[in-house]
């Protein structure tokens, strides 16, 4: 492996990354519980409604990223030859809280208090994928959402799942990820105060405390001024919404904890939901879903549309405004969102994450997608696998987003499954749409480290039927060609290199013309959800004299 990437990789960890790695080699876990928990008395709080099917079958099986898999009577929680993000899945238990498949309400809490028990007897602490830090975290809360939604029945009233619950949250407590840091010590937090609520005792406190100070933190440093959430991935800030709205609805639940003395406000976290919200709108096409930009993926958080709902349920009083034509740039996040007649675009002309923490990034800078009417037509290749391997990098790769790939390297070093060494910066942004046709331009640093000293130039003009965009190089290089990913549904016909036919579902039309480069046709590949790969087409240009021309006529 090349020095130079693990140097412009690592010099970018912030000291407590770094600190972390070592503490979490060497620390030795205390697994004592020196109290018995109690339940705190509650209100019941109002989580958000399920919106995806169980993923245990009738049959015993789970399927999770769109893979199923029956676990052995001896275990399976800990299988080296199962993917491990499929194991994170088993032991998150997200699908306790999910809509149970053809069971009624009293043999769907029997099913969910044996596998509970199942869990416990078979994953003793600190051993296996349940006990790291990141499916903890999300189990911890998943239990206790379950659990107090059904207190009242005494389903659960069993000695082992209250005292696994408080070992759980104490071991955590222990091995916070603060080498990551971003979404993972988010998560960590909320598990902390969902346990300090629940659970009454001093070293439930200590929780909390703890937590609360965390996620105050946090929120300054993870949700940016236009609110979009820091990863810049449109299906974390998903994630990272739903947490929020939990928040809330804990606070709702618990009042009597001291919330304000630790900086968690009701207005606060409002205030925090109302501009996420406002920014997911920004970020999701007519059919309801995200745009798949950096790490994402449909159906793993839920949708604008879910957690609008939710939002209201915990008193966020967001009213998203329609549709309507115009520009609206995101500037602290770096996306731009454009809607003119049937056309909504989404541009990216954003950093590739934080500078600490890029992992969930792709070498996509001034990638865009756009949508005609309902109907996505220019795509992002999407997010499939997190495994290492070529997929993961192909999949990370510049040539998979609708950008210029120049010389065949990557604007930004993507390597391994979630690393970035060197990264492009975007420049110059500009919007203009004062005059006709509407302008958006900028440009990006990433090639000036290969020996020509490239810089791409984008420019994205938008009339009252038309896009068109212009890439111009300046510098040295060999070739370089723009891809336009074009989504599954969408039918392409070239007639000769400079134009081209696309039809869609419903009477969907448009003619594609080469004004500067020579096109042909690619076979693809889209993946719009974990565990899924859709044959598609990708319209390649090939730059002429450093530049291209291609308008989309509708």
């Amino acid at each position: 492996m090349r020095l130079d990437l693990y140097w412009h990789t690592l010099r970018h960890l912030k000291s407590r990354q770094l600190m972390g790695q070592l503490s979490r080699r060497l620390k030795r876990l205390d697994l004592e519980l020196k109290w018995l928990p109690q339940v705190r008395e509650s209100s019941e709080p109002v989580w958000i409604a399920p919106w995806r099917t169980s993923a245990l079958d009738g049959k015993g099986g789970f399927t999770f990223l769109n893979e199923r898999r029956c676990l052995s009577a001896s275990g399976g929680w800990n299988e080296p030859d199962v993917p491990k993000l499929w194991l994170y899945n088993l032991h998150y238990f997200d699908w306790i809280n999910a809509l149970p498949d053809a069971m009624d309400a009293r043999c769907a809490a029997a099913s969910v208090v044996m596998w509970i028990d199942r869990w416990i007897a078979e994953n003793p602490a600190p051993h296996g994928n349940g006990w790291e830090a990141y499916p903890a975290s999300l189990r911890i809360v998943n239990w206790i959402k379950w659990l107090t939604h059904h207190k009242r029945a005494g389903t659960w009233s069993r000695a082992s799942i209250l005292p696994s619950v408080a070992l759980q949250a104490h071991v955590l407590s222990q091995s916070l990820e603060t080498h990551l840091l971003g979404n993972h010590f988010f998560e960590n937090a909320k598990a902390l105060v969902f346990a300090g609520c629940f659970l009454h005792g001093p070293a439930a406190h200590a929780w909390f405390e703890r937590g609360a100070n965390i996620l105050a933190a946090e929120l300054d440093e993870q949700i940016l001024p236009d609110g979009g959430y820091f990863e810049l991935s449109p299906m974390y800030h998903c994630i990272v919404l739903e947490d929020v709205l939990d928040l809330l609805s804990l606070q709702r639940a618990y009042p009597q904890m001291p919330w304000t003395q630790f900086g968690l406000t009701a207005v606060r976290l409002k205030n925090a939901a109302t501009a996420m919200l406002e920014w997911l709108a920004e970020m999701t096409h007519p059919d309801g879903e995200i745009a798949l930009f950096n790490d994402a993926a449909i159906d793993i958080a839920p949708n604008l549309t879910t957690l609008h709902r939710y939002a209201g349920q915990v008193g966020v009083a967001a009213s998203l405004t329609a549709r309507a034509d115009g520009i609206q740039a995101n500037t602290a996040s770096g996306f731009i969102r454009v809607n003119r007649g049937p056309l909504s675009a989404l541009l990216d002309v954003a950093r590739i994450g934080p500078d600490y923490l890029p992992g969930h990034g792709h070498a996509d800078t001034l990638s865009f997608e756009c949508s005609l009417g309902a109907q996505r037509v220019v795509v992002n290749s999407g997010t499939s696998v997190y495994s290492e391997g070529p997929e993961r990098l192909r999949q990370r790769g510049t040539a998979a987003h609708n950008t210029v790939v120049v010389d065949d390297h990557d604007s930004s070093e993507v390597w391994k499954s979630f690393r970035v060494a060197r990264r492009a910066l975007p420049q110059d942004v500009r919007v203009d749409s004062a005059e006709e046709p509407w302008k958006v331009s900028a440009a990006h640093d990433g090639y000036r480290r290969l020996a020509g000293c490239v810089t791409h130039r984008r420019r994205w003009e938008f009339g009252p039927r038309s896009l068109r965009v212009v890439d111009r190089l300046e510098g040295k290089h060999r070739r370089a060609e723009a891809r336009f990913h074009l989504h599954p549904r969408i039918q392409v016909v070239l007639s000769g290199s400079r134009e081209a036919i696309l039809s869609g579902p419903d009477g969907l039309a448009a003619k594609v013309l080469i004004l500067g480069g020579a096109a042909r046709i690619e076979q693809s590949t889209y993946h719009p959800r974990f565990g899924t790969s859709i044959g598609n087409h990708c319209l390649v240009v090939d730059l002429e004299q450093g530049e291209s021309a291609v308008a989309l006529d509708f």
